[in-house]
């Protein structure tokens, strides 16, 4: 079992108990997981190629023009799972630019759906490299709005070290698990603001012998997750 294995079942657990929503995804992870959640306790979650068609196991079951997708973001039924340059505590996201709005460091990708998304339906995030630099006290430009901002819901975050929610009495991030090998001291070092404890954290569930089969020989066969 690898981390990353351990990292899409994480993400698919971010979808259980939605029903008929549409998964968005941002990432191979995160369509891994998508896509495991669909085949295994999430039968009615419908998952996409990224596109216009809507896929069950690979094969095309239905038509989902980008006019309809706006449509189900309006109607809440819409479950996405983005990236983030930045995050605070409150999930308040970044993707458009690093440094001042004046002038930036850093030109990324604008804020793109991000406001719709996190107003409208729940929102999740998968970031990669968990770093100060990307969970900082305060984002250098809203793009995607957190729980202080009137979010909808931003249910978790996924990191290569961890497993983060929100449901803390002001809705602040809070360490919900470390994955298996990862220590609670390397969660809190690489974040860079004051992150809500548990007086006890477990790991992050590993893959059973029945999802790990379908991760490696039929979801991804050629191991692109570990790239």
């Amino acid at each position: 079992m690898t981390r990353a294995e351990t990292c899409v079942v994480a993400c698919a657990e971010a979808w259980r108990g939605d029903g008929a929503v549409l998964a968005g995804t941002a990432g191979l992870i995160p369509q891994l997981g998508a896509r495991l959640a669909q085949l295994t306790f999430a039968p009615e979650l419908l998952v996409t190629d990224g596109e216009a068609t809507l896929l069950r196991d690979g094969e095309v079951e239905g038509w989902l023009p980008y006019r309809a997708v706006f449509a189900m973001v309006a109607a809440g039924t819409r479950h996405v799972m983005m990236g983030a340059s930045q995050l605070d505590r409150f999930g308040n996201q970044n993707i458009s630019c690093v440094g001042p709005w004046e002038r930036p460091t850093s030109q990324l990708l604008g804020v793109r759906g991000a406001p719709g998304n996190t107003i409208n339906h729940t929102t999740s995030y998968w970031v990669p490299r968990h770093s100060p630099r990307v969970f900082v006290e305060r984002v250098d430009m809203v793009s995607g709005i957190g729980h202080d901002r009137g979010a909808h819901e931003i249910r978790r975050v996924i990191t290569n070290l961890a497993v983060l929610d929100f449901e803390t009495p002001d809705r602040s991030m809070r360490l919900r698990s470390v994955h298996p090998g990862v220590t609670v001291g390397e969660v809190i070092a690489a974040t860079g603001f004051a992150l809500t404890i548990p007086d006890e954290v477990p790991p992050t569930r590993e893959p059973s012998d029945e999802e790990l089969k379908l991760i490696r020989e039929h979801l991804d066969p050629h191991g692109l997750r570990e790239t």
